[in-house]
C-alpha cells in the first residue's frame, strides 16, 4: 500500500483490562504498540488518539476521596488533561521502545489537546454521560443539592453523576499536530476525546463535559486531511443482523448504505452506532478520505488492504 496519513483511534481495550494498575495498563499499551509500529514500518504517517473513560472515572473517584480544603478535588476538564498526560506518556514510551527495538529512528510526542465545543450544543441541556462513583439515592440527592450537579439512576447499579457529551466543533492544536506529522513525528492527541473548551470573548474556557473520542478523532482526521481514519473496536468488521442467523459482515460500504442501516436500527447506541456515525461524518466532510472500523488484532489484514469495514463516499 502507498504511504498514507492515518488517524487511528484506540478503543478502551487497547489500554485497560480488569487490572487498573499503571503497570497493567503499560503492559497493555506495550502490546498495542507492537501492532501500531507496523504502520510506521509501512512508511505511514501516524496520529494516535485514545479513550480515557475508565481512567478518568477512576481519577474522579480518587479526587473525590481526597477532597479537602488543603487538597481540593480537580474539575473534570483538568482530570481529562491529567489522563491525557498519563496515557500519553505510557503510549509514547511503549511506541518509542517498539521503534527502538526495530532500529527505526522516529520521534513520538503527546500533545495536551483542547477540543472546542459549542456552548449552545443541546447536550448541555440534557447531560447523559455517566462518570465517577455509584452513590445510593440519599447521597446522590445530597450531592445534587450541594453542588448543583445532575445525578441519574444507572441500570439498577446506583446513582451516578451525568455530564454533557457535546460534539466537537474544532481542535485548537490541529495545526501543530499537522506540522509535527508532516515533519515525520508520530503524534498522540485528542486523548479521551480532548479537553472540552468553549469560546467566550476570544478566550477558551474549560467546561465540565466529556467528548466522545471517536467524534474527536473524526474531527481531527478531517482538519488534518487524513487519508484514512481507523476506529478500533472489539470486532474485525461491522455486522448487520449481528448475532442473528442471517448475520452479514460489511466489508466495503458507502455512506448512503450505512445511513440506511442506521435507519434500520442495525447498530447499538453507545457501542457501534457512534463509531459508524463518526466514520460517516469524516467521509462526508472529507470525501477524498476513507474510514475503517476494525479491531487492533486485524491490523495485519488492514496493511494488506484486506481487513476491516471500509466506508467511502
Amino acid at each position: 500500500m502507498t504511504k498514507q496519513k492515518i488517524v487511528i483511534a484506540l478503543g478502551g481495550n487497547a489500554i485497560l483490562s480488569d487490572d487498573a494498575s499503571a503497570a497493567a495498563q503499560q503492559a497493555a499499551l506495550a502490546r498495542t504498540a507492537e501492532y501500531l509500529v507496523k504502520f510506521i514500518e509501512n512508511g505511514d504517517d501516524l496520529i494516535i488518539s485514545h479513550g480515557n473513560g475508565p481512567q478518568v472515572g477512576n481519577l474522579v473517584l480518587q479526587q473525590a476521596a481526597a477532597d479537602s480544603e488543603k487538597t481540593p478535588a480537580m474539575p473534570l476538564d483538568t482530570c481529562v488533561a491529567m489522563t491525557q498526560g498519563s496515557i500519553g506518556f505510557w503510549m509514547q514510551n511503549a511506541l518509542g521502545n517498539a521503534l527502538e527495538k526495530r532500529n527505526l529512528s522516529k520521534s513520538v510526542v503527546s500533545i495536551v489537546t483542547q477540543v472546542v465545543v459549542d456552548e449552545a450544543d443541546s447536550a448541555f441541556e440534557k447531560p447523559t454521560k455517566p462518570i465517577g462513583p455509584f452513590l445510593n439515592e440519599t447521597d446522590a440527592q445530597q450531592a445534587m443539592t450541594a453542588t448543583g450537579s445532575l445525578f441519574k439512576e444507572d441500570a439498577g447499579r446506583g446513582w451516578r453523576k451525568v455530564v454533557p457529551s457535546p460534539k466537537p466543533v474544532s481542535i485548537k492544536e490541529y495545526r501543530a499536530v499537522n506540522q509535527l506529522v508532516e515533519n515525520g513525528v508520530v503524534t498522540i492527541s485528542v486523548g479521551g476525546g480532548g479537553i472540552p473548551v468553549i469560546e467566550k470573548d476570544g478566550q477558551l474556557i474549560g467546561v465540565e463535559a466529556v467528548i466522545d473520542k471517536d467524534f474527536a478523532s473524526q474531527k481531527l482526521a478531517e482538519l488534518v486531511k487524513a487519508d484514512l481514519l481507523i476506529i478500533l473496536t472489539g470486532v474485525d468488521n461491522v455486522y448487520v443482523n449481528y448475532n442473528e442467523p442471517d448475520q452479514k459482515k460489511l466489508e466495503k460500504v458507502t455512506v448512503s448504505e450505512m445511513k440506511q442501516y442506521i435507519k434500520d436500527n442495525q447498530f447499538a447506541p453507545g457501542s457501534m452506532l457512534p463509531k459508524v456515525e463518526a466514520a460517516i461524518a469524516f467521509v462526508e466532510n472529507h470525501p477524498e478520505g476513507k474510514a475503517m472500523i476494525t479491531s487492533l488484532e486485524n491490523i495485519e489484514q488492514v496493511l494488506t488492504g484486506q481487513g476491516g469495514t471500509i466506508i467511502t463516499k
